[in-house]
C-alpha cells in the first residue's frame, strides 16, 4: 500500500476526527461499556499508528489502518479477558470471538449519535457532561479541556474518572436507545452543544479572543444532530443559525491586536456574509412551528445585529425581555442594557446596569464605561475603564482598555 511521508498537522488532524469516531464505535456497536477501556484502545492505537508511521509514512487509508487496529486492540482485550475467566472462573462460558467488520460510515453515524445522547445523561452535573462532551465527542487533551474550562489537568482528569465511574457503576447505560429516549434527552444534548460553543466563543485564556476549533466542533455536533430526523427541528435548526451569527463576527470580533472587541466597536466589513446567510436560512427552517425556545430568541437577537439600522433597537430590547422571562441571566440582563440605552435611554440603562453588580467581571465594567460615554460623564468613563482593566486577564484586552482610557482622558 502506498504512504506518505508522516505531517504533524495531518497526524494531529486525522487523530482528533478518528478519536470520537473509534470510541463511539467500540463502546456502541461492539458494547463496550467501560469508557475509560475503550479510551485506552484508542490512545494505544494512535501510539502505534506514531511509531508505525514515523518510520513507513502514513498509509494511504489512515483511518481504515486506525479501526484495524482498534478491532484487533479490543479483540486481543477479549481473548484476554477470557483466559483470565477461565482461571479465576471456570464455570462461566466464555465470550465469543470478536467479529471483525468492516467499520462503515454508517456504523460510526449511529455508534456517534448513540454517544452523543449517552454522555449527556441528565443524571450526570453540567460539568461532568461538558468534560465528557469535549474529551470523547471532540477528541480534546487534558490540556486543551483544562484550558477551555479555565480550570487545571488534576481537576479536569478528576472530574472525567468520577463521571465515567458513575456511569459504570450505575450500570444502566443502554447503548441502544429508544426514539422516544433520545427525544427526551435532546434538550440537554442541545444545552451541552451551547456550552462548548461558548466554551470557544468567550474563551478567557491568555493566548487567544476565540478558540474557533472549539465552536466548529459545536456546529459540527449541531448540524449532525440537525441531520437525524427522528428529532423535531425546531430547537436544533435554532441553535444552528445562533452559532451561524456569532461565528460571522469572529474575525471582527478578534481584530489584530485589539483583543476581545464588543459589538459596537466591531469593523462590519469583517463579518462574514456566507455564514450570515446561512444563519437566517436555519432561522428561517426554525420559525416553521410557533414553538420558541431560548435558542430561537438569541438567534432572532444575533440576526438584528446583523441589520444596519437603529430602528433594529425596540425588537432587540423586546425579545431580551422574553428570553429573560424564559431563562433569566445576569449576563443577558447585561447586554439587554445595551439595547436598552439605544431603543429607550441611556440614563435608564444606567439605571438597570448598576443594579446587576457583576464584580470582577471586565466586560461588565467596559459596557458601563461605554454607556456613561454616551452619557458624555467622562470622569465615570474613565473609571469604569480603570476597573475594566484591573479585570481583564489577557495582554491584549488591557492594552486596548488602556488606549480607551487614554483616549477619555485626551
Amino acid at each position: 500500500m502506498e504512504s506518505k511521508p508522516i505531517d504533524d498537522s495531518q497526524l494531529s488532524e486525522i487523530f482528533k476526527s478518528e478519536y470520537s469516531n473509534l470510541i463511539a464505535v467500540l463502546s456502541t456497536f461492539y458494547g463496550l461499556r467501560d469508557l475509560q477501556l475503550a479510551e485506552d484502545i484508542v490512545s494505544e492505537t494512535f501510539v502505534r499508528a506514531m511509531k508505525k508511521w514515523k518510520h513507513s509514512g502514513v498509509p494511504e487509508y489512515p483511518k481504515a489502518w486506525l479501526r484495524k487496529v482498534a478491532q484487533n486492540l479490543l479483540k486481543e482485550h477479549k481473548r484476554r479477558k477470557n483466559i483470565f475467566d477461565e482461571k479465576i472462573t471456570p464455570e462461566l462460558q466464555a465470550q465469543p470471538e470478536l467479529e471483525t467488520i468492516e467499520i462503515t460510515d454508517k456504523i460510526i453515524e449511529d455508534s456517534q449519535l448513540n454517544m452523543i445522547f449517552i454522555l449527556c445523561d441528565p443524571e450526570l452535573n453540567k460539568e461532568s457532561q461538558l468534560c465528557l462532551a469535549l474529551r470523547i465527542l471532540c477528541g480534546f487533551s487534558i490540556d486543551e479541556i483544562s484550558k477551555a474550562l479555565l480550570s487545571n489537568k488534576e481537576t479536569i482528569n478528576k472530574k472525567l474518572y468520577r463521571a465515567k465511574k458513575s456511569m459504570k457503576e450505575r450500570n444502566k447505560i443502554d447503548f441502544q436507545l429508544s426514539t422516544e429516549e433520545y427525544i427526551s434527552r435532546l434538550n440537554n444534548v442541545l444545552r451541552v452543544i451551547y456550552l462548548i460553543f461558548n466554551e470557544g466563543y468567550y474563551s478567557s485564556i491568555q493566548e487567544e479572543n476565540i478558540r474557533h476549533e472549539i465552536c466548529w466542533e459545536a456546529m459540527r455536533l449541531c448540524i449532525f444532530l440537525s441531520n437525524q430526523r427522528i428529532f423535531p427541528q425546531q430547537s436544533i435548526n435554532a441553535l444552528i443559525a445562533l452559532m451561524c451569527f456569532h461565528a460571522s463576527r469572529f474575525d471582527a470580533r478578534a481584530s489584530g491586536e485589539k483583543g476581545d472587541l464588543l459589538y459596537y466597536e466591531q469593523d462590519r466589513e469583517k463579518w462574514n456574509q456566507d455564514l450570515i446567510y446561512k444563519g437566517k436560512q436555519y432561522l428561517k427552517r426554525a420559525a416553521s412551528e410557533n414553538k420558541v425556545s431560548k435558542y430561537h430568541l438569541e438567534a432572532a437577537i444575533a440576526y438584528w445585529h446583523t441589520i444596519d439600522t437603529d430602528e433594529k433597537w425596540e425588537p432587540i430590547l423586546q425579545l431580551y425581555n422574553k428570553f429573560l422571562t424564559i431563562e433569566y441571566s445576569p449576563f443577558i440582563a447585561m447586554n439587554r442594557t445595551y439595547a436598552l440605552a439605544k431603543a429607550n435611554s441611556v440614563e435608564e440603562a444606567i439605571h438597570e446596569a448598576l443594579k446587576l453588580k457583576l464584580n470582577d467581571n471586565h466586560h461588565y465594567y467596559c459596557l458601563l464605561a461605554e454607556l456613561y460615554r454616551l452619557n458624555k460623564s467622562k470622569d465615570k468613563e474613565i473609571q469604569y475603564l480603570e476597573l475594566a482593566s484591573q479585570c481583564a486577564i489577557k495582554k491584549n484586552e488591557k492594552e486596548h482598555i488602556s488606549n480607551k482610557i487614554l483616549q477619555a482622558r485626551s
